[in-house]
């Protein structure tokens, strides 16, 4: 299975940490903030892992390379202006073929499970889920009994932008900008998007001080050891 990672945004909400630095390369517990996810995927098995970049392009292929330093193969899908998330993912289709890959939005932090990698069936999408944070408390979608999503619903949840996406979401849409929230809220709509909720640790690295708690946190769990 392969994986794909978002890194083409602006990273707007981090300045001014980002106006000589692209997101995924701040650093956070001594690396990269990206290479948390690289090593993850790499623990997962998955061994090819697809990259879209745009802002400071250039840095993110220099310091990451061919992926060999992770046990890896990194492909690259460069974006002349970001292409929003459903954009991002259609360019890159052919790079990443036609069965279902891991998603993993590349300013969070998480640790992934290898439940998550389960076969999709005739499901476009299987959602990760967490308890919503204080910045999000409205949550973003509704989780059944059965495993099953839904745009409106209580309780809600918070999409940790990881998911197992099916190539067939977005392969027909025309290319361009695009963003993948509302091709999955017609899927959900036709009975096609399952879901789990991850209780672990997770945050959203959308600000300076997020990315600083966290560099704490990961910090004193490597002492704890």
């Amino acid at each position: 299975m392969k994986a794909m990672i978002l890194a083409a945004g602006l990273g707007t909400r981090m300045r001014p940490l980002t106006d000589h630095c692209p997101k995924p390369l701040l650093d956070v517990a001594g690396k990269p903030l990206i290479a948390h996810h690289l090593e993850r995927l790499a623990a997962l098995g998955i061994d090819e892992v697809v990259i879209n970049v745009s802002y400071r392009a250039t840095q993110i292929v220099e310091a990451l390379g061919d992926g060999r330093d992770y046990g890896l193969t990194i492909h690259y899908s460069h974006e002349a202006e970001p292409l929003e998330t459903g954009g991002g993912i259609r360019q890159a289709l052919a790079l990443l073929g036609e069965a279902p890959f891991l998603l993993v939005n590349g300013d969070v932090w998480c640790a992934l499970e290898s439940d998550w990698l389960a076969p999709l069936g005739d499901d476009l999408a299987r959602l990760v889920l967490v308890d919503n944070p204080g910045h999000h408390a409205a949550g973003d979608f509704h989780l059944d009994s059965a495993g099953r999503m839904h745009e409106n619903g209580e309780p809600r949840l918070t999409y940790a932008g990881i998911g197992l996406i099916d190539p067939a979401l977005v392969a027909g849409e025309p290319p361009g900008a695009f963003k993948l929230a509302p091709l999955l809220r017609e899927a959900m709509a036709a009975g096609r998007v399952a879901g789990c909720h991850h209780r672990g640790h997770w945050v959203d690295v959308g600000t300076p001080a997020r990315l600083a708690e966290l560099d704490r946190w990961l910090r004193q769990d490597d002492a704890r050891r």
